[in-house]
């Protein structure tokens, strides 16, 4: 949306103050200023109310200025993307390979979980994701487990 908004000329609504006249400022470059500013605030919530979701419309169709819109969509959003994060932390944490499954297969899921962590901003030291990995391995891998915490070179996932 903040692309579309760039491309319309339109997102400096989303951050910008309203102009306002000064007393003795009445002229008409002024007034047409003040004016023209009003009219593209009203086009660029409505241009971000028209990507919405129906159900979201409905919540959001209250806030007539572009900032106070997208003030107010920033902050869910800002609130659910820290949902994300822990959710994701979670789904690392919580990941158990099983015997049952191919190792690859499994390996590859976590890598994934770690790959998203990645695109949050998080960061993980290598080192750290190769002992999450190694640690995670299946109880039936428990020999080569042991065999590989107590190797002395440094490995790479």
């Amino acid at each position: 949306m903040l692309l579309y908004l760039i491309t319309l000329n339109l997102a400096r609504f989303l951050t910008e103050e309203v102009p306002t006249l000064k007393e003795g400022e009445h002229n008409a470059e002024s007034v047409s200023v003040v004016e023209a500013w009003n009219h593209s605030d009203f086009l660029c919530p409505n241009y971000v109310l028209n990507g919405l979701a129906d159900a979201l419309y409905n919540v959001f169709c209250e806030k007539k200025k572009a900032k106070e819109l997208w003030e107010s969509l920033d902050r869910k959003y800002k609130i659910e993307n820290a949902g994300a994060k822990k959710f994701l932390v979670g789904r690392f944490l919580d990941f158990k390979m099983l015997d049952s499954k191919p190792v690859i297969s499994q390996v590859q899921e976590l890598q994934l979980i770690l790959h998203n962590i990645h695109a949050e901003g998080m960061t993980l030291s290598e080192s750290f994701q190769v002992a999450a990995i190694i640690e995670k391995l299946p109880p039936a891998w428990k020999e080569f487990k042991n065999y590989l915490k107590h190797k002395r070179k440094e490995m790479t996932v």
